[in-house]
């Protein structure tokens, strides 16, 4: 599609649309646009503004919209050609040595750049015409040392670049490498430094005093962050080596480097120091004190004791994580040693069973504590009475029973409490009271299966509510006003029992995860006024059913964005409807194996009429028709996954002027039909739609054909590019042979069958030929889809197995010896014509079936327009009044007695009719051989 386009259908998207498990799916696509090389995706980020977890494979920044990653670049000039010129964010990954001059000239508004391209090279001026570049990646995938060469020039265009990046890469053939004014943010991550001083050299700039030319130079008067982690050979300072360089963070994790080596750096100002997995078995007492550091983090070290005598010097310490280093106990000096602490992290460690914090001073400024992962059984009264400004209390993955009132004493200001995946089965009333100002509760994991709502009182201001129970989870009234998002979690089912009348009033977000929704046998529903985000994981289609007599959501009015996953498989009574705000649909996982039906989208969406997003999985959807989207003119992005043998219908080609922006197809396997060959080109020159998934999207010609086609190469190779004209013609010439077998059907008309057999056998006889040579098979076999096991398991055996179990027949059976992708109809004519006899094996089911009907006619027409040159048997599976077979299927003046054969309803008669079929059979075959 052209991007100019593309950009307008960016822009019309306004509004954030995805969920997190929509937008995840949506990113794990991978690459690829169109039908380009390399492979491109391009996206506009304000549809994740709303995400609260998602981890792009392209960093992006706050405020950047649309981005494209490109994969597999060799040709650097040839992929940047094929995109849009007003990107904000470009990833490329792929193999190029040299970054040329100007190379990104044609992208002023570019704002982030993320190169991972191997061992490259840089000219002078690459970065020219980057006015607006504001993060710059240099990366490799895995951590290996390949050589960068940096001029010294290179970052100079660049007046607004505030991220620097190298990961991956070896610096050592740079020097002198002028850093931006603006830097905030370097980063050497894998490289292969050694010696901190070695910064001298690569950067002169960055430390004020590391040679007299720098002096009169300007230099970043404050770096925000430094970040040398993970280089596993760092492991000297130097003296000096940072002398006058000011820091907020330092990041030194993963190396050998000793925090002790720091003092005699030179360093002039440091804010945070982490030190991450460094083995570290101490704290740093000396290098806090000396920097007066306000964030110390040592996580996954191996502290395991901490001494009064080790907690000198960190008066000004604000953030501290100790998270799993193995502690077992704290110090009794610990609180009062640190009187400006307002997050501590001690996750993962070992206090427990029994919580002890240390006694002594009031810790007034502490306001995050994290005690999760510490095997606690118990929390004693007043067991956090010292913190009297804790805001959040993470408790999480212990083994805590019971709670009570008097061991949450002292949390007046507490706004998060997590308790989650404890062994609590039994709260108390009054539990919360001391807790005032909780906004948020977590309790998944529990095995409390009766919840009140009288457990929640005390707290003004809840709104955010967890619950979960390993089997069942039943919830009685009353909630509270403020509630406005509630998750509950049962691995059985989840019964609300809520009296008439009493509503869900102000609840915006709500997600059940069971395998039942049940209302209480004296409920008729439960109604939510103010729903707008609901999630359902796991639940049946009866929660929606219209059939059941208590329906769980009667009408949700203010609903925008709904999540269906279900794993019961089935869609019946299934309908939608009540919804008239609703934006977003993803619906998964319906399919049915019991179900032969496909899901009727028509029916199913029929109700939404500002449906805006629509992701679909695993729904068995069967064909895809105009009329599946009828009434959704304002959907914008559609989304197919994991679809077996899905049909698109020419119809569709009605739909494309009101098509979605973005159309996506994942994991999609379609029919091999040449009525969806409008897709291919539709596809690559859509005038208003961005389409993905479908170069790399297969087909199959049918339902035992396992070989993976190429949905592109299919049409391509297998349908004209005029599909009106083949219709036509196909159509037309049907007609005429219509016309013909009424003629040739004529009595009076005899004379010239048998003058058209003299005039084929002459004519054979005249070119050197004869019919044995045009034989490449004995028996063509005709039969429809409902008969196939009794052919496949009776029929086949019999006949073509070697002597004396079977006849030993070459058979033709058109769904194993007709190639992938073949023309049908043309194919089987072929087939009947080099088959000597051929067999229809009839029913009633046969004799509705499309192709069974085709090949009939076929047979039929040689038969009677080429009498000698074949043999026609028919087989009736059940009784079959002979005047239901169309008038030239009446075959009594072509046909012997011996060529009808019926199925024998009684075992007994088996054994002659499988003597009188092989016996029929090798008289035709021996009649054409001779």
């Amino acid at each position: 599609m052209s991007f100019p386009l593309f950009k307008e259908a960016v822009s019309r998207m306004g509004r954030p649309l995805l969920s997190v498990t929509l937008l995840s799916f949506l990113m794990s696509l991978g690459s690829g646009w169109a039908w380009s090389t390399p492979d491109c995706t391009i996206a506009d980020s304000s549809l994740l503004s709303n995400i609260s977890y998602y981890i792009p494979s392209c960093p992006l920044a706050p405020g950047l919209h649309l981005f494209a990653s490109c994969s597999n670049v060799s040709d650097l000039a040839q992929t940047l050609t094929a995109l849009p010129r007003r990107l904000e964010a470009l990833c490329l990954q792929g193999t190029v040595p040299v970054l040329p001059a100007d190379a990104f000239g044609h992208f002023p508004t570019l704002q982030l750049l993320r190169l991972q391209l191997g061992t490259l090279r840089i000219t002078s001026g690459a970065f020219q015409g980057l006015d607006q570049l504001q993060h710059l990646f240099f990366e490799h995938p895995t951590p290996c040392c390949l050589s960068l060469l940096l001029p010294s020039d290179a970052l100079e265009p660049l007046r607004f670049l505030n991220s620097l990046s190298f990961q991956g890469y070896c610096l050592n053939s740079s020097q002198n490498i002028q850093l931006p004014l603006s830097l905030s943010r370097l980063t050497l991550r894998h490289s292969c430094l050694t010696d901190l001083q070695e910064l001298q050299g690569l950067f002169p700039s960055l430390v004020p005093g590391s040679s007299p030319t720098a002096i009169s130079s300007p230099w970043p008067p404050f770096l925000e962050v430094l970040d040398l982690s993970a280089n596993m050979q760092l492991s000297r300072v130097g003296v000096k080596t940072l002398r006058g360089l000011q820091l907020h963070s330092l990041r030194l994790d993963g190396t050998p480097l000793s925090a002790l080596e720091l003092l005699a750096s030179g360093l002039l100002h440091l804010d945070s120091l982490s030190l991450v997995d460094t083995g570290a078995e101490k704290l740093p007492g000396n290098v806090t004190a000396y920097f007066e550091l306000s964030t110390l983090d040592l996580g996954r070290n191996q502290i395991q004791h901490i001494g009064d005598e080790d907690l000198s010097g960190y008066h000004s310490l604000e953030h501290l994580n100790l998270h799993a280093n193995g502690l077992h106990s704290l110090p009794t000096r610990f609180l009062s040693a640190l009187p400006q602490l307002q997050r501590l992290n001690l996750s993962m460690n070992k206090l427990g069973p029994t919580l002890a914090l240390p006694e002594g001073l009031v810790s007034s400024n502490l306001r995050v504590l994290d005690l999760s992962h510490n095997e606690l059984s118990a929390l004693p009264s007043g067991a956090f009475s010292s913190l009297p400004q804790l805001e959040e209390l993470w408790l999480g993955g212990n083994n805590i029973s019971n709670l009570s009132s008097e061991a949450l004493e002292g949390l007046r200001w507490l706004k998060t409490l997590d308790l989650s995946w404890n062994q609590i089965k039994v709260l108390k009333l009054g539990w919360l009271s001391s807790l005032p100002a909780l906004i948020s509760l977590n309790l998944l994991g529990t095995y409390i299966e009766n919840f009140s709502g009288r457990l929640l009182q005390g707290p003004q201001k809840l709104s955010h509510l967890w619950l979960g129970s390993p089997e069942i989870l039943e919830l009685y009234p009353p909630w509270p006003l403020t509630l406005l998002s509630l998750e509950v979690w049962a691995q059985s089912y989840i019964q609300f029992r809520i009296p008439r009348g009493k509503p869900f009033q102000f609840l915006e977000s709500l997600t059940l995860q069971a395998s039942y929704v049940l209302l209480h046998p004296g409920n008729n529903t439960v109604h939510f006024p103010s729903l707008r985000h609901l999630t359902l994981r796991g639940c049946s289609p009866g929660i929606f059913s219209t059939h059941k007599s208590q329906r769980f959501f009667p009408q949700l009015h203010s609903l925008e964005h709904l999540h269906f996953w279900s794993y019961h498989g089935g869609t019946e009574g299934l309908q939608l409807f009540g919804l008239p705000r609703l934006r977003v649909l993803e619906l998964g996982n319906l399919d049915s194996l019991s179900e032969s039906r496909p899901v009727n989208l028509e029916v199913l969406l029929e109700d939404l009429p500002q449906l805006e997003v629509l992701a679909l999985s695993n729904l068995n959807l069967g064909n895809l028709s105009v009329s599946s989207f009828r009434g959704l003119g304002l959907l914008q992005l559609l989304l197919l996954n994991s679809e077996w043998a899905l049909g698109l219908d020419s119809s569709l080609q009605e739909f494309i002027p009101q098509m979605p922006q973005y159309v996506y197809f994942s994991d999609v396997t379609f029919i091999c039909q040449c009525e969806s060959s409008w897709v291919g080109p539709w596809a690559a020159r859509a005038p208003n739609t961005f389409v993905y998934g479908l170069e790399k999207s297969i087909c199959m010609a049918n339902a035992s054909d396992y070989f993976k086609t190429p949905l592109l190469s299919f049409l391509s190779g297998h349908c004209p590019d005029n599909l009106e004209l083949q219709s036509f013609l196909t159509s037309f010439t049907l007609v005429v042979l219509v016309i013909i077998f009424a003629l040739l059907g004529c009595p009076n008309w005899s004379w010239l069958h048998h003058l058209q057999a003299l005039f084929h056998a002459w004519w054979r006889k005249l070119g050197g030929r004869n019919y044995r040579s045009q034989y490449h098979y004995d028996v063509f076999i005709s039969y429809c889809r409902q008969d196939r096991a009794w052919v496949l398991a009776e029929l086949i055996p019999a006949l073509e197995k070697p002597l004396p179990a079977g006849e030993g027949l070459r058979l033709c059976l058109p769904e194993r010896d007709f190639g992938v992708g073949q023309d049908r109809m043309e194919t089987t004519a072929a087939s009947i014509e080099s088959s000597k006899t051929t067999l229809c094996v009839l029913s009633h089911q046969a004799l509705g079936s499309p192709w069974c009907n085709l090949e009939l006619r076929l047979a039929t027409y040689r038969l009677v327009a080429k009498p000698g040159t074949t043999s026609l048997l028919l087989l009736f599976l059940e009784p079959i009044d002979r005047r239901q077979l169309c008038s030239y299927h009446r075959l009594a003046r072509w046909l012997q007695k011996e060529d009808y054969l019926h199925l024998p309803q009684r075992s007994a008669d088996w054994e002659a009719f499988w003597e009188q079929l092989r016996r029929r059979l090798r008289k035709a075959v021996q009649e054409k051989e001779d």
